[in-house]
């Protein structure tokens, strides 16, 4: 009679080592280290805003305890500690936070100083479309909540309504997008330069110079876009630059003024990769050349 209880003991616990087992994940981050998840972790620190929008995407937004600086969608994370950018993320208060998971892009400078202190990182830095699918796979089965797949289907489906709406006329045009005043710009290797791909427009700025290279502003009187997308508060300045007068998007009005909030859609590759093809495709058909909110 004693045997029962000990064969039901021994049961109990083969059982709970199999729930742990499966819980457990092994990934290769971006560093091509080997990174061991025992657990889901449950107090999750995002030093990029893409990450933590991928975070809350998956459903688990409610374990985020701190953010960096600039993550500010979904609303709820404005609420949480900000505790730095790529430059400046304050590692103390990283610390003091106590997480099972620090999100930090590749290009953050406290990577090294977090990774000696033996905090538990995960490097991951999305920065093409395929990159995004990757992130949205690993973090899945890191956090064990919701479908990444769904979630890719509904950018990509999305991505495919912003491509059918545009009308037949407007393939082609030749665009330019700015993403800081120096200036620098989206290529066509950028997250940005493939959506115009998906949507038929043709970047002026070569994948050759790097997914954000910092432009010549002759290159850009020399290539003539007829399409102009930049910051709100840089379009006012675009025509007092030697020679841009000439350009077309600026002879025919087609500049496309974005507010500040609507630049985060479109510089993030993250779960709102939709929602900037959306806006890309307003500014494509002159939507927003007067800086009114689209989509």
């Amino acid at each position: 009679m004693r045997e029962r209880p000990l064969v039901a003991v021994l049961l109990a616990a083969l059982l709970f080592l199999l729930a742990a087992a499966a819980q457990a994940v092994e990934i290769i981050d971006d560093r091509g280290m080997r990174v061991d998840i025992a657990r889901p972790p449950q107090r999750i620190v995002s030093l990029m805003p893409s990450l933590t929008e991928t975070v809350c995407a998956l459903g688990a937004c409610d374990r985020l305890v701190g953010v960096d600086d600039y993550s500010s969608w979904p609303p709820s994370v404005l609420a949480l500690p900000h505790v730095g950018g790529l430059e400046d993320a304050r590692v103390e208060a990283i610390v003091a936070l106590q997480p099972d998971l620090v999100l930090v892009p590749l290009s953050s400078r406290a990577l090294p100083r977090l990774q000696g202190l033996r905090l538990p990182v995960l490097a991951l830095e999305p920065r093409t479309l395929r990159d995004v699918r990757r992130v949205l796979q690993v973090l899945g089965p890191v956090l064990q909540a919701g479908d990444p797949d769904l979630v890719w289907q509904d950018i990509n489906r999305e991505v495919q309504v912003a491509a059918r709406k545009l009308p037949a006329r407007l393939r082609g045009l030749r665009v330019y997008v700015e993403v800081g005043s120096t200036p620098f710009a989206a290529s066509e290797s950028s997250f940005i330069g493939e959506l115009l791909v998906r949507l038929g427009a043709e970047n002026i700025v070569p994948a050759t110079l790097g997914p954000f290279p910092k432009i010549n502003p002759e290159f850009v009187v020399r290539a003539d876009p007829q399409v102009i997308i930049v910051e709100r508060s840089d379009a006012a300045g675009l025509r007092t630059r030697p020679g841009w007068q000439r350009i077309e998007a600026l002879r025919r009005n087609r500049v496309c003024a974005l507010d500040p909030e609507q630049m985060n859609v479109l510089m993030r590759a993250g779960p709102r990769l939709g929602a900037a093809a959306h806006l890309l495709a307003d500014c494509l058909e002159g939507r927003l050349a007067d800086g009114s909110p689209g989509r």
